[in-house]
């Protein structure tokens, strides 16, 4: 998972003006030329060709805006999050949970309320009331911003492109392949830079359509104003207390997809691809002199 998921593969345009090139170099080598005109315009289309792929765009500009408005609410529901579940870190299944019911499990860490049994003789302060404002603002502002790209992903054929696995990659050879690759910790190639392998499109096709969706839709099943309009949205999860403890899972899952994430673009360049998602496109890098 070296980089955010959207891309845009190398333009038609580099790949016509190195064909034609080259087209042209192999005629100039069969009428006789000499082998020195081929020489000079081979080298000539290597640096032509990297010319127009440091220019081909990676990111476009929805895709950029969307990806740093998901990371800055990301963070913000992450850390008020965490000031929530530190008021009752004990997790239940059903529809009601208190300090008197069974646990389904607990965190080993100090409550911020001396009604919660922890464990430990003491409590952290008490910031509920500005962490759930702050949540529940930056889940809507998420939500806006993940209906934006996937409605703009589904009509531009973003996620066609550059989501679904080729016809060649759909077997479970393909995804063996790939995945050793990764528990290697292969350093990817200069073309990774500009198109995803296997294990990165399913793994942002399980992000995008079924983690984030699952967040939300657990976040929402704990909404009382929601599910007195929606009784569903909690009925399906087996009660108020059991949305909770699946929101919380689906949660260390995220985290869990970010920290790999972040460690494998850290390894592929880190500079560069955080410059193609700010700009667009990759760094250029110096062609051969």
């Amino acid at each position: 998972m070296a980089a955010s998921p959207h891309s845009k593969p190398l333009s038609a345009s580099t790949t016509t003006v190195s064909g034609t090139a080259v087209l042209g170099a192999e005629a100039n080598v069969a009428s006789g030329c000499g082998t020195k005109r081929a020489s000079a315009e081979t080298l000539s289309i290597d640096r032509l060709t990297q010319t127009v792929a440091v220019d081909a765009p990676r990111h476009s500009a929805v895709v950029r805006v969307t990806h740093w408005l998901t990371t800055l609410c990301f963070v913000a529901l992450l850390v008020s999050g965490l000031e929530i579940v530190v008021s009752h870190p004990r997790f239940y299944w059903g529809e009601t949970g208190n300090v008197l019911t069974p646990v389904l499990f607990s965190l080993p860490i100090p409550a911020s309320r001396a009604t919660v049994p922890t464990g430990y003789g003491y409590v952290l302060p008490d910031q509920n009331g500005w962490s759930r404002a702050l949540h529940f603002q930056a889940a809507w502002v998420l939500v806006l911003t993940g209906a934006l790209y996937v409605i703009w992903g589904g009509v531009s054929g973003h996620f066609r492109k550059h989501l679904l696995p080729d016809a060649s990659e759909r077997s479970l050879q393909a995804f063996s392949r790939a995945l050793a690759r990764h528990l290697r910790f292969a350093r990817p190639a200069a073309a990774d830079a500009w198109s995803y392998n296997l294990v990165q499109r399913l793994t942002y096709i399980l992000v995008i359509f079924v983690l984030f969706p699952l967040v939300i839709w657990t976040g929402l099943a704990m909404s009382p104003a929601f599910v007195s309009a929606v009784p569903s949205t909690v009925t399906l999860l087996g009660g108020r207390q059991s949305a909770r403890t699946l929101h919380f899972l689906v949660t260390v899952s995220l985290v869990a997809f970010l920290l790999v994430h972040v460690a494998m673009v850290w390894f592929a360049g880190f500079g560069t691809r955080v410059m193609a998602m700010i700009t667009g496109a990759p760094a250029p890098t110096r062609g051969p002199e």
